[in-house]
């Protein structure tokens, strides 16, 4: 192991080179390599054409992340699970700069780990019915990606079972991020708070011949670490970089170190403020009355944030086991650029393990997003207006979660409500409407759900549906709200009707807890 500056470091990268980076949105983000790249691409225009590979997105919506590599000419290909939080690289993907390959999050980390083993890829079912089987899309993200031929995903058999195979993948060099170092390069990760997979792209890297290189805010004694807590051998790592504390952030998009998200410290959760009553808290507190005793739930960022919230409003967050995708088990999760993070947490595994644990039904309940929803259930936050942003881990949690509920306003652009003495007013409908004849992208597949019988629910603050093998049923009306005028006529299609159509629940609208029981 040797120590070098970041600018030395990142000279290593040739052009062509495949390259993976660590981090997961603004989090355990390897930003002194990143942002060393980017000079160096400015100043010398190399490495040109990289192949950059990352598993989820990264990025703070501003100059950070993929941002600062959204340079024209750097970057030759992408294969990543989200571009939502790097704006700047979105637009180059938009305008086909390069071939854009949109791979759902967990498969991007299975893939990880298959590169370390010299696997042939990875073999799944998730994926299936979406954007990312190769009959609907194939995981292509531009017309760039299309007309490059290339091809990263395929249908596979296996008794009689249909299945995709997502091809191999192998790295040049890799970005990888870590809190110390030791003389001998053994890392350790005891200020972020996640394990990301450090250790699985530092294989994976290093089985390919390739370089591995280490961001860390310090270099520590040989030995002095303890074995355990060391979780990449320094066998396996080439370079070390010290980084300037301003790219060594826990959480790029902060300022400062939040000891009670590592696990260093735990904060009394009394000091987290209960959330006002407003159309988001609603359609939180509905999806709440789908928490049971010991479940394992999943919660997505944007409006199913608030189910934390509610939960722990209603003093309930100890009775149920939350998970965070990035590989945090219990605690109170945090929401946007920190929704990779979470308060108190009980337990950090890698992330690769977490999408194991996903994949193989071990989630009870997922709440997720939904940007548009059709008439058979399909579901899309993933591409829209031509512009794909990618599904994160919405794929593999949709698909293997035993109870889906997506969570979403009724329509879109200047809604206003009114929610008081337990009823829902429109002040102002929305511009746009959300439930259509057909998604523009297909995020999550409704008929497949459908077939394989899985119970999925779709929340908004007015309406609650359910899917059936015969496409939408409304289940439930928000008092208050007209279901012909207010629902039924702000639709693109017409839905099944419940025999038992019920109102929703009005504690859900009063602004008082609901006293809510699982």
């Amino acid at each position: 192991m040797r120590v070098l500056t970041s600018l030395d470091a990142v000279g290593l990268v040739r052009d062509g080179d495949t390259v993976g980076v660590q981090g997961i949105i603004a989090t355990s983000v390897a930003e002194e390599l990143i942002q060393a790249l980017a000079t160096r691409f400015r100043e010398t225009g190399t490495p040109k054409g990289i192949k950059l590979f990352y598993e989820s997105g990264i990025g703070d919506n501003a100059e950070g992340g993929m941002n600062a590599l959204a340079i024209e000419g750097l970057v030759g290909e992408l294969f990543c699970g989200h571009l939502g939080t790097s704006p700047k690289m979105a637009a180059l993907v938009t305008a086909n700069a390069f071939p854009a390959f949109i791979v759902p999050q967990g498969v991007n980390a299975q893939l990880v780990r298959a590169a370390a083993g010299h696997k042939p890829g990875v073999v799944t079912s998730v994926g299936l019915g979406t954007f990312a089987d190769p009959r609907i899309e194939g995981c292509y993200g531009n017309q760039a990606a299309r007309d490059s031929g290339k091809k990263v995903v395929e249908v596979v058999n296996f008794d009689g079972e249909e299945y995709l195979r997502y091809l191999p993948r192998s790295f040049d060099v890799c970005f990888i991020r870590a809190t110390s170092a030791d003389e001998v390069g053994n890392l350790s990760i005891e200020k972020e708070s996640i394990q990301f997979d450090q250790l699985e792209m530092a294989i994976a890297t290093h089985n390919s011949g390739g370089i591995v290189i280490a961001q860390v805010e310090r270099i520590v004694e040989r030995a002095s670490l303890k074995p355990k807590d060391v979780v990449i051998p320094g066998l396996l790592v080439d370079y070390v970089v010290v980084a300037d504390p301003i790219n060594q952030r826990q959480c790029i998009a902060d300022d400062f170190y939040h000891p009670e998200w590592s696990g260093e410290t735990r904060m009394p959760l009394s000091g987290i403020k209960s959330v006002p009553l407003n159309e988001r808290k609603a359609m939180g507190r509905r999806a709440a009355f789908l928490l049971k005793e010991g479940y394992h739930v999943n919660l997505g960022i944007g409006v199913p944030e608030t189910v934390a919230d509610v939960a722990a409003e209603e003093g309930v967050s100890d009775k149920i086991a939350m998970s965070v995708e990035a590989g945090i088990f219990g605690g109170v999760p945090l929401g946007g650029l920190r929704i990779t993070s979470a308060i108190n947490p009980e337990c950090i595994i890698s992330h690769v393990a977490t999408f194991d644990i996903y994949d193989g039904g071990g989630i009870d309940l997922a709440v997720l997003g939904s940007a548009e929803v059709d008439k058979v259930g399909n579901v899309n936050v993933s591409k829209f207006n031509g512009r794909a942003v990618g599904p994160g881990g919405f794929v593999n949690i949709s698909a293997s979660s035993k109870i889906v509920a997506f969570v979403g306003a009724f329509t879109a652009g200047g809604a206003e409500f009114e929610i008081a003495e337990g009823k829902l007013t429109i002040k102002n409908e929305g511009r746009h409407i959300k439930y259509k004849s057909q998604v523009e992208q297909i995020t999550f597949s409704g008929e497949v759900a459908a077939r394989a019988g899985k119970e999925v629910y779709y929340i908004s603050e007015r309406a609650v549906f359910r899917l059936t093998p015969d496409g939408l049923e409304l289940i439930e009306v928000a008092p208050g709200v007209d279901m012909d005028k207010d629902v039924l006529g702000r639709m693109e299609f017409k839905p099944l009707i419940s025999k038992d159509l019920k109102q929703m629940d009005p504690r859900i609208f009063t602004d008082a807890a609901m006293g809510l029981t699982l």
